[in-house]
C-alpha cells in the first residue's frame, strides 16, 4: 500500500507512544467499527488479530487505551469502541492510505466529463461535488471562488447620476451584476465609451488576465480616454479585484445520502442538527476556508471543529489549483465518524488534482 502524507491537527502523543501490541489492538478495534459501527469485545479480538494474545491480555491493552482516552466502552458489560482521539491517532499514524487503481482513475475522470453539461466554472464544480457524493455514498461538498471565466461582453448601464450598473457576460454565458458608484457629472457617453473600450481590450480573457493587461495599459488608455470615461473604467477595476475576487460560494451535494443507514432517534437528531449548520453555511465555509491553506487532504473529525459537535461528522478535503498553481477551491466529503478513510482519502486527493487540470 502506498503511504498518504496527511495535513493533521498537533496531538498530546502520537502513535508513536504505543507499543507494538497496542497498536495492533487500536487498529483492530477502529477498522471493526468502521465497518460494522459495533463495540467489540476481548475473545472477539482474539480471534481475527495477528499475533497471538489471550482474551485476558487483550483486556489488560484495552484498559490501557481506555485510560489514554483513545477508547471506550458505551455500556458497562459491552465491548469497546473508539474516540475521537482513537480514530485521529489510527488517521494519522496507522491507517494505511492506499492509491486509486487506473480503472477507478478512468471512471471518476470519466464520470465528471460525462455529467459536466456545461463549460462554466460554476458547472464544474457542481458536478465535480455530484460525482463524489456518489462515488462515496456522503454528501460532496465544493467550496470557491465565484468567478466569471473568459470574459464575452462588458457593459455599464446608468441608472441614476452618480450610479451605473457594471454587467460581465462570460463567454459560457454566465452573468454577473454590480452597482458602482460613479462621479454624479458622468455623461452616458463616458459609459458607452467604456463599455466600448473594455470590450475591445479585454474580450476573451479571465477578469485576473483583464486587470492585468488594463494596468499595465494605463497610459495609453489616459490618451485615448477622458478623465469621467477612465474613472468609470476604474471603478469596475476596483470591482473587479473586490467583491468579484473575494466572494466564495459552497455546494452541497448529496445530502441525501446522510440519511442511509440511519435508524436510531438520536442518529436521525444528530443528521437533522447537521442539516441545520449546512443551511447556515457560514462555520462550513470557514472549516473549508482552514483546508484551502493545507498543501494536501485535511481532515477534520467529530467536534475537532465546533460544526460537527453534536453531528458526529467528518469531512475529507483538498484543495484544487488553476494553472497557476494557486489555490481556487476545495473539494471534499461530510459524511459520519465511521467514514471507509482508506478509500475516500485518495480519491478526494485525486478528484482534486483532475477538477485542477480541467479549469486549466
Amino acid at each position: 500500500m502506498k503511504e498518504q502524507k496527511l495535513e493533521t491537527n498537533d496531538r498530546l502523543f502520537t502513535v508513536d507512544a504505543l507499543n507494538e501490541r497496542s497498536r495492533t489492538i487500536l487498529r483492530q478495534i477502529v477498522e471493526s467499527y468502521l465497518q460494522t459501527g459495533e463495540p467489540v469485545g476481548s475473545r472477539n479480538l482474539a480471534r481475527v488479530l495477528p499475533i497471538n494474545l489471550s482474551p485476558a491480555s487483550i483486556r489488560n491493552v484495552m484498559q490501557d487505551l481506555e485510560h489514554l482516552g483513545l477508547i471506550t466502552a458505551p455500556h458497562t458489560s459491552a465491548g469497546r469502541l473508539p474516540t475521537q482521539s482513537g480514530l485521529r491517532m489510527f488517521v494519522d499514524g496507522l491507517l494505511e492510505v492506499g492509491d486509486l487503481s487506473d480503472e477507478e482513475r478512468q471512471s471518476i475522470e470519466s464520470q465528471i466529463r460525462a455529467r459536466r453539461t456545461g463549460g462554466s466554472f460554476d458547472n464544474l464544480l457542481s458536478q465535480a461535488g455530484e460525482m463524489i457524493s456518489g462515488l462515496s455514498h456522503c454528501a460532496g461538498i465544493v467550496f470557491a471562488g465565484k468567478q466569471v471565466e473568459r470574459l464575452k461582453q462588458v457593459e455599464f448601464v446608468p441608472l441614476s447620476p452618480g450610479r451605473a450598473l457594471l454587467i460581465l457576460v462570460g463567454e459560457s454565458g454566465e452573468v454577473e451584476n454590480r452597482v458602482l458608484d460613479l462621479p454624479s457629472d458622468l455623461p452616458r457617453s463616458a459609459l458607452q465609451q467604456a463599455s466600448n473600450y473594455l470590450n475591445a481590450n479585454v474580450q476573451g480573457l479571465t477578469i485576473p488576465e483583464a486587470m492585468a493587461k488594463l494596468k499595465a495599459e494605463q497610459s495609453k488608455a489616459r490618451a485615448e480616454l477622458d478623465e469621467l470615461t477612465q474613472s468609470a473604467i476604474n471603478a469596475g477595476l476596483a470591482e473587479w479585484s473586490g467583491s468579484l475576487g473575494d466572494r466564495k460560494s459552497l455546494i452541497v451535494s448529496g445530502r441525501s445520502n446522510l440519511l442511509k443507514e440511519v435508524s436510531a432517534q438520536e442518529d436521525l437528531e444528530r443528521i437533522r442538527q447537521l442539516f441545520d449548520d449546512l443551511d447556515s453555511k457560514r462555520d462550513l465555509m470557514q472549516i473549508l476556508g482552514i483546508a484551502e491553506e493545507a498543501d494536501g487532504v485535511k481532515i477534520f473529525i467529530g467536534s475537532e471543529n465546533k460544526l460537527f459537535s453534536l453531528s458526529g461528522s467528518s469531512i475529507i478535503a483538498a484543495p484544487f489549483h488553476d494553472e497557476d498553481r494557486k489555490i481556487v477551491g476545495v473539494i471534499g466529503i461530510i459524511g459520519p465518524t465511521r467514514l471507509n478513510y482508506a478509500r475516500i482519502i485518495p480519491m478526494v486527493d485525486y478528484t482534486a488534482k483532475l477538477v485542477g487540470r480541467l479549469l486549466t
